[in-house]
């Protein structure tokens, strides 16, 4: 048996220490100077770039052949794309067309919207979870239920819906 699967000497584990410790703190003060929205709920964007900085920094603390240098570099860049890309959606509204899925309103006025929940893979019975998991037990009181950009459903309430101007917006385009 090759002893080299238990013991390759001090070097590599002296890399590994060396490379978490800096590279775990460089995310941290990435991650805290670009501000809350690196770390709030999830949009589709923010899940790929946590993803990729999580495999990434895993990835660099593994390995023997990655420089302290690159694994700093590969932060950078990636904290870097995603405080551009959100820098870009919040100017421009074309970009956040193209980086968001907008709100979809899924039941409004007592009227499911079949057609939202088909195309976003949902049932009635996720409807009904929402309005019991916001504390109604059942839909009279509720006025609308809007799959949110994280992917979570919300839940508003009759007396809640105000002007409904948060939410008009999305009962046009998805009428059945």
């Amino acid at each position: 048996m090759d002893l080299s699967y238990f013991w390759t000497g001090w070097e590599p584990v002296i890399h590994t220490l060396l490379i978490g410790i800096v590279g775990y703190l460089v995310l941290v003060i990435l991650l805290r100077g670009t501000g809350p929205r690196t770390m709030a709920k999830m949009t589709p964007l923010d899940f790929v770039i946590a993803v990729t900085l999580g495999s990434t920094f895993g990835r660099t603390v593994t390995a023997v052949d990655v420089s302290l240098a690159q694994a700093v570099a590969a932060l950078v860049l990636l904290v870097g794309v995603q405080w551009a890309l959100a820098g870009v959606r919040a100017r421009w509204n074309i970009m956040r067309r193209v980086l968001d899925s907008p709100p979809v309103l899924l039941y409004y006025n007592d009227e499911l919207q079949h057609s939202a929940l088909r195309r976003h893979r949902l049932t009635e019975a996720d409807v009904h979870t929402a309005a019991r998991q916001s504390g109604q037990g059942s839909l009279a009181d509720v006025q609308a239920v809007v799959l949110q950009q994280d992917g979570s459903l919300g839940v508003i309430t009759s007396s809640a819906m105000g002007d409904g101007s948060s939410i008009l917006p999305y009962a046009e385009h998805e009428r059945d």
